[in-house]
């Protein structure tokens, strides 16, 4: 009597799962908590208001028609409706994209990645994008924007991959796709009232959303090794290194400029270094690891502390600054530092006289820019055709708290 061996792994799928749990962290309470406690009292709740409806929306999106445009069989450039409303994703390995884990649970894993993508993005436009507006805009950049990268460089047969460009977690296709697409909202929108002004209310809420994205990155990259293998621990080490070296490099970097570190400098710099070691973590050895977290918290602090000032946009809480330019570097450094002794599937870098992968990696950025930029100006131009995508002057000096969702986040005592 023949019997049926069964090639789900207990162990792998237990760890996906944790780090499917991790990566859902992150969007909340860990985003939610790093942008709210930098914006004005009066629009914290906004922020944590868009974090947790990406989460609802996004979840309810995905398994209805996201998972399939990005992930099932189609074009170069995108998927089809094979996989609509889940069907034909069960509980065996698919062979494809799960052979140890269940197919539904890289379903749910890769969902957790297009929830904090669009929730990045607030970042960039946040204290004056109409709710309303806030919805249509993301369900029309999952479908448009998201769901196509994510099939580009991820999905078996997508453009960008069989370019053969590197990406183990989502440089380009979270960190890069976000702050490009932030930058564009961003200008789109216009400066805020006051952008001028201190707006940062809560510290201790910045530090706790940084300590809990770290925490749940882990989950981000060494779980998109989708096994419990040495892979996964090679990428947890390199993850936790660079975003160590550059909270160092982002402090010392406040030190020499402004005259004292700060605490938000610190935490920025964590951040920042763990955008960048997300397309890399799979690739590269610890040597580096460090080298990217070290460079990444020059270039971002750069960025934020000096080009934004110099040409005036208005990225309200720097995630053009941190995640598109983090991700970029993450993904050319990928090329510079990448080794098959760490991962045979991938590739040796320049540093190991593979030129070409450099090459295709600087390919894959510019394809991401130019697609990215082009199609969330579109979305941002038909939202605003249609309904209106800022506030009013008036709503804005009240706050986005009382006029969007008749809520205060703090008690006004007599």
């Amino acid at each position: 009597m023949e019997t049926t061996v069964n090639p789900i792994s207990a162990g792998d799928t237990a760890w996906v799962l944790i780090s499917t749990a991790l990566v859902l962290l992150m969007t909340a309470p860990g985003l939610a908590l790093f942008y709210g406690g930098m914006v004005r009292r009066k629009n914290v709740l906004a922020v944590l208001m868009q974090c947790f409806v990406c989460l609802a929306l996004i979840s309810v999106l995905w398994v209805v028609y996201g998972y399939s445009l990005a992930f099932s069989k189609g074009s170069g450039f995108m998927g089809s409706l094979d996989w609509f409303m889940l069907k034909g994703v069960g509980q065996e390995a698919d062979g494809t994209y799960s052979t140890t884990i269940p197919h539904v649970l890289f379903m749910i894993f890769q969902g957790m990645f297009a929830v904090i993508t669009p929730a990045l993005i607030i970042g960039s436009f946040a204290e004056r994008m109409k709710f309303s507006a806030f919805l249509v805009f993301t369900v029309l950049w999952l479908t448009l924007v998201y769901c196509p990268l994510a099939h580009m460089v991820w999905s078996v047969g997508g453009f960008i991959r069989d370019m053969g460009a590197l990406d183990f977690a989502g440089g380009t296709v979270v960190h890069m796709n976000a702050g490009i697409a932030g930058l564009v909202t961003a200008l789109y929108l216009g400066k805020r009232l006051g952008a001028d002004k201190p707006g940062m209310h809560n510290v201790p809420f910045v530090v706790i959303g940084a300590s809990l994205l770290w925490f749940g990155w882990f989950g981000f990259n060494a779980g998109s090794a989708l096994a419990a293998n040495g892979l996964a621990a090679q990428a947890f080490v390199t993850t936790n290194t660079a975003a160590a070296m550059a909270a160092l490099s982002w402090a010392f970097l406040e030190w020499i400029f402004s005259g004292k570190p700060t605490m938000v400098g610190a935490a920025s710099g964590a951040v920042a270094g763990l955008v960048a070691i997300t397309p890399a973590c799979g690739f590269v050895d610890v040597g580096g690891a460090l080298w990217i977290g070290a460079i990444v918290s020059v270039l971002c602090y750069g960025m934020v502390a000096f080009v934004k000032p110099k040409f005036g946009y208005d990225d309200t809480l720097d995630a053009f600054g941190v995640h598109a330019i983090g991700g970029l570097w993450g993904a050319l450094a990928t090329g510079l530092f990448c080794t098959k002794l760490v991962n045979g599937a991938g590739a040796d870098g320049l540093f190991l006289g593979n030129m070409g992968q450099l090459v295709t990696q600087v390919k894959a950025c510019g394809i991401t820019i130019l697609y990215v930029a082009s199609a969330t100006w579109v979305i941002c131009f038909v939202v605003d055709k249609v309904m209106g995508i800022r506030v009013t002057q008036e709503e804005e000096m009240m706050g986005l708290d009382l006029t969007q969702h008749h809520e205060r986040a703090y008690t006004i005592l007599d």
